[in-house]
């Protein structure tokens, strides 16, 4: 008889009961006014889903008969109707609320971005409406991100970038190929993106044509006082004189001398997984949009999926409406 002995290995957090708190089942079992509840409490967290007028911030408001989507209160100070959605990322929306939170769940649940396709055919909308709400979910969580600054006295955190996009395809016979290192070779479109992550922190991303343009934004979003970590790219030198740096050949290894830029090869990891086996192609407009998704996640990685539901759905609730994602009238009004 052989006897194992078995050893209890630490579980990943992602296999764990606590990292699934919220499901598409539970939605679905959910009645219309608790989908309704969910928008409201974490819009009016300060009255506990009491309404308030987006307008003039007036606390007596009444019903109003219900629409077929949603119900509607009248201010009684600027005498002014709303709804759930009036004045947020959701303004003027034509699904049901619960057709939303499924598919913020739906987002929320993918740890490497959320193919749009497969989006589209689990909520039966066409792949432009996917495209576009994806899109003003990311304009929520990038929101979490406006004037963020990272670091401090005694803490450390890692620049580093990576290029993407503005692939030169090679010729089919080897004679016909040129050298695409070369720039007068290149297709132009060629993007870098810089990220700012503090260790046990924050992860803050950026585009730019080139590593230099990303300077002064870490000047400015970087505290004084924070130790950073970079590799050995000439585009760093400049950060000498205002931090104390630490800089590593990734040539000669991955952590040398206490250097090491371990935690923002780690977002790339993610960002450019989500790109090759989600996304596929990210267009070079897009590129900050999907940027920030993937810090998103990394930042969230240990959080349950519903919080990360319910921090998207308030971040929403605090957006204004989305001008690059709306209809010609309504950007008109929103501007």
């Amino acid at each position: 008889m052989v006897l194992r002995r078995w050893v209890h290995m630490a579980q990943h957090f992602l296999l764990s009961a606590a990292a699934r708190s919220l499901s598409a089942a539970k939605i679905m079992r959910m009645s219309d006014r608790g989908v309704e509840n969910v928008f409201l409490r974490l819009r009016w967290p300060e009255t506990d889903g009491k309404p308030v007028c987006p307008g003039c911030g007036c606390t007596i408001c009444w019903a109003c008969p219900r629409s077929a989507t949603d119900p509607r209160w009248r201010c009684k100070a600027c005498r002014g109707d709303f709804s759930i959605t009036s004045g947020t990322l959701f303004a003027w929306h034509k699904l049901p609320l619960r057709t939303y939170l499924l598919a913020i769940v739906a987002f929320c649940n993918e740890v490497k971005g959320k193919s749009m396709l497969a989006c589209a055919r689990e909520l039966d909308v066409q792949y432009k409406t996917a495209f576009v709400l994806a899109h003003k979910l990311r304009e929520a969580v990038a929101w979490s991100m406006k004037a963020l600054r990272i670091g401090g006295e005694g803490r450390v955190a890692e620049v580093d970038g990576a290029y993407f996009g503005g692939h030169v395809r090679p010729e089919n016979l080897a004679a016909d190929r040129i050298d695409r290192r070369l720039a007068e070779n290149q297709s132009g479109k060629r993007q870098v993106v810089v990220v700012m992550r503090e260790r046990d922190g924050r992860t803050l991303p950026q585009v730019y044509a080139a590593e230099e343009g990303a300077v002064p934004a870490i000047r400015q979003r970087i505290n004084k006082g924070t130790v950073v970590h970079a590799d050995e790219s000439p585009a760093w030198n400049k950060l000498h004189a205002r931090f104390a740096m630490l800089r590593i050949n990734h040539q000669n290894g991955y952590s040398i001398g206490g250097a090491c830029t371990n935690a923002a090869e780690s977002y790339f990891s993610r960002l450019r997984r989500g790109e090759l086996g989600h996304h596929h192609h990210i267009a070079g407009p897009y590129l900050l949009r999907y940027a920030q998704e993937a810090a998103w996640r990394e930042d969230l990685r240990r959080v349950s999926n519903g919080e990360q539901v319910h921090g998207v759905v308030r971040l929403a609730m605090q957006c204004r409406p989305s001008v690059d994602f709306c209809g010609y009238w309504q950007r008109a009004h929103t501007a």
